[in-house]
């Protein structure tokens, strides 16, 4: 039998609005929602597009997974005591191609090399059996 792999940080919080996301994650792949009525990309993950048309009509697409440093913060103490004795990390705001900004760590670079409007790519880091958290990396 396998050994599950402990983590001790802070997971995700599962709804079901947010299923297809954690699901595209888990198989390596960074899906989105979309409006079917105006076409437009969102982030967060929810029931409802938001904007004008607040429409229940969305679909799940695969991105680009491709996109930009839009601002971040490097930070050398973590929020819970699961961070002690880790070394600085960045956490980032990414602007996706498809135009949604959504908050990760930057992840295989010098904290110092970091910069607004770096080329990153997602990776995937499968955290336990069951939950992968989508990351970046330098282009």
């Amino acid at each position: 039998m396998a050994e599950e792999k402990t983590y001790n940080k802070p997971l995700p919080d599962f709804r079901p609005e947010t299923k297809p996301y954690w699901e595209g994650a888990k198989n390596h792949a960074l899906v989105l929602p979309r409006s079917k009525e105006t076409g437009k990309f969102f982030f967060y993950p929810r029931a409802v597009s938001p904007g004008d048309d607040m429409s229940e009509d969305i679909e799940w697409v695969e991105a680009s997974g491709k996109g930009k440093v839009w601002t971040y913060a490097i930070h050398h103490m973590g929020p819970s005591k699961a961070y002690k004795g880790e070394p600085p990390y960045v956490v980032a705001l990414i602007e996706l191609e498809e135009g949604v900004k959504m908050m990760s760590n930057v992840v295989d670079v010098d904290v110092n090399d970091v910069h607004v409007g770096m080329d990153v790519e997602v990776v995937y880091d499968d955290v336990t059996d069951e939950v992968t958290l989508p990351k970046f990396k330098p282009v």
